[in-house]
């Protein structure tokens, strides 16, 4: 996010298929807007794109700083990105996704990255490796 910074722990050992897929495409810079139909989380749209992936790791329940990836079928491919109390869903209804990504420094901001997204509109995101 613009002025938010964020450090997450990749779920190596949980979803290995999904971090690899995602950590190929590094760095990822993409919109963020607000979800219609999950709660307290912003999301990603990717449309039709395929990772390659199946279902590992997944939950419709993210705890509060948790990335998941839904690899499409029911809906559209996307990234979600809890901030709050959420449960993953769609128009139509719910669904799983991989969670691959947990935030584990920045915290503290989620509330204010939620409240951005949700008031001023779409954000840039960007995912990068650390060093």
């Amino acid at each position: 996010m613009a002025s938010q910074i964020f450090v997450a722990k990749l779920e190596v050992e949980k979803a290995p298929k999904t971090c690899a897929a995602f950590t190929s495409l590094l760095p990822f810079r993409n919109q963020t807007i607000h979800s219609r139909w999950s709660g307290e989380a912003i999301w990603v749209p990717l449309g039709d794109y395929q990772f390659g992936v199946d279902f590992e790791n997944h939950t419709c329940y993210p705890s509060r700083g948790d990335i998941l990836l839904y690899p499409g079928g029911h809906s559209e491919t996307e990234l979600l990105f809890a901030y709050g109390s959420s449960s993953f869903a769609s128009k139509m209804g719910a669904l799983a996704g991989n969670h691959f990504l947990t935030i584990v420094e920045g915290r503290e901001q989620l509330d204010d990255m939620g409240k951005l997204v949700l008031w001023k509109g779409a954000q840039p995101i960007l995912f990068e490796a650390l060093d």
